[in-house]
């Protein structure tokens, strides 16, 4: 089978948020959306794939010295990058000889121009998705049965070579979960309780906007905290939430906290957690912990130091990464300095997921008595086709509960042309449903989201949109927003 990449267009539309969204040192109140669309040739059939990401400053740097328009136009550079690569190659026998060489030739630039992997390897992020989207069209078969017949052609053993031999249907079940747990984001800033929403602060959408009206217009069970770093404020914070969801009476929920890299050193998040274990009316709310996300900042995650706290530290807490997975060989480190697993996003790559997947589930089998996790989780995800595209590798991953936060930050997908709306409503009636104003909203129900439609289309997207409706990217400025 042939693959080349003719041409890839990239447009972007921007994006407002219905109420601010804190995340580390950032404040989102806007930001544009990317489409990339790119122009394929399967075995001589024309096809087009797509993908599609929301532009967001300060997550994959955290870099306090530049500005927002800076790391926007950092973004869009190593999209632009991968592209040109991908459209530079001849033909290639498979998906994955053609994303390993756009990824090897990308890190070569990224590693030369001193480009953190978590940036240069979203630009790769952005082709592959589009590709494997081109490709699935191409073979008129969905994602699902692409993986399970390795279709893509994935060589494990060139990624991990200890899955030398071993191929994704080997070591993942691949059936998808037509159901997923939405895991609610409980940002730094987000109101808890209703009457704590100043007047100016109050969003009069017909959406839910405290944590409170959260819980009881979803019917939600999972949930995810993000920490401060400042524990007095952790725990006030922690024993205020806990007190929301006894209110509840939500008898199985389970939550995880999110580090947001605050803390510079291992030594400052075990202080951290002790001073959180030693408050009593917190024994029975850490008891529903499942994992802490990336408490120690990515340059110090994974080094020497860390590595000897946490082997020393016996009752340390289930932990993943998350920012510090940037390159393939991350997950590897992060095992070996104590951490439990990784995290999965589309934007940290499709195959190496699938390959972290594996990965995990490898060590497992040859390791039972250790607990290896992988989680599903966020960065701010919208659709029309990025949210779709990321559930749709979650699910065959045989991820649970994932979080999900754009449909809290986001009114819906009222920033996309009615016609979009009712595209999506008519193809994934099952994930969206129609709010009173129109627009097509996530449908979150007794704290689940139905991906059953998304695992029926190539790649998660069952409808055809035209991404050439948005701005060009060499005519979008960043003054437009």
């Amino acid at each position: 089978m042939s693959i080349k990449v003719n041409h890839v267009s990239l447009n972007l539309l921007n994006t407002k948020t219905r109420m601010p969204f804190r995340f580390g040192i950032a404040c989102m109140t806007e930001a544009p959306h990317l489409f990339v669309c790119a122009e394929l040739s399967v075995d001589g059939i024309p096809v087009k794939g797509i993908s599609a990401e929301g532009l967001l400053p300060k997550w994959f740097t955290k870099d306090p010295e530049s500005t927002y328009k800076e790391e926007i136009d950092d973004l869009i550079k190593v999209v632009k990058k991968a592209c040109d690569l991908a459209i530079s190659f001849n033909e290639y026998e498979s998906v994955f000889e053609l994303w390993h060489h756009i990824y090897e030739k990308q890190k070569e630039w990224g590693d030369e121009l001193k480009i953190p992997g978590l940036l240069w390897g979203f630009g790769v992020s952005m082709v592959e998705r589009a590709i494997i989207d081109g490709f699935c069209k191409a073979i008129k078969t969905p994602l699902k049965n692409a993986l399970k017949e390795n279709r893509l052609g994935i060589r494990l053993g060139e990624v991990y070579q200890e899955l030398g031999g071993l191929s994704p249907d080997t070591l993942l079940s691949l059936e998808g979960m037509e159901t997923i747990f939405a895991r609610h984001t409980v940002g730094l800033t987000d109101p808890l309780r209703t009457d704590e929403i100043l007047p100016k602060d109050s969003v009069s959408d017909g959406l839910p906007q405290a944590l409170e009206e959260c819980v009881k217009e979803y019917g939600l069970k999972r949930f995810k905290i993000k920490l401060s770093g400042d524990i007095d404020r952790d725990i006030a914070r922690l024993i205020s939430i806990s007190e929301i969801l006894q209110e509840q009476q939500i008898e199985d929920y389970a939550y995880t906290l999110d580090g947001n890299e605050n803390f510079e050193n291992a030594e400052d998040f075990v202080f951290l957690w002790k001073g959180l274990t030693q408050q009593r009316t917190l024994n029975e709310f850490l008891s529903r912990l499942i994992f802490v996300e990336q408490p120690i900042k990515r340059n110090y995650a994974l080094n020497e130091q860390t590595k000897k706290v946490f082997h020393n530290w016996e009752e340390r807490p289930p932990m993943i990464i998350d920012e510090s997975d940037s390159e393939i060989g991350s997950v590897v480190q992060a095992l070996d300095c104590g951490y439990n697993g990784t995290s999965h996003k589309n934007c940290k790559g499709i195959i190496k997921g699938i390959a972290n997947a594996c990965l995990l589930s490898h060590r497992s089998k040859k390791d039972p008595g250790s607990r290896y996790l992988l989680s599903g989780e966020d960065l701010v995800n919208i659709g029309p086709v990025a949210l779709l595209q990321d559930l749709t590798v979650s699910s065959l991953l045989g991820i649970t509960h994932i979080e999900r936060n754009g449909h809290h930050y986001f009114k819906g997908l009222s920033m996309f042309p009615q016609d979009i709306n009712d595209s999506i409503l008519s193809a994934h009636g099952d994930l969206y449903k129609r709010h009173q104003e129109g627009f097509a909203t996530l449908n979150i129900t007794d704290g689940q989201i139905n991906v059953k439609s998304l695992l029926a289309a190539p790649f998660g997207v069952g409808f055809e949109l035209d991404s050439a409706r948005f701005t060009p990217v060499d005519e979008w400025s960043y003054e437009s927003m």
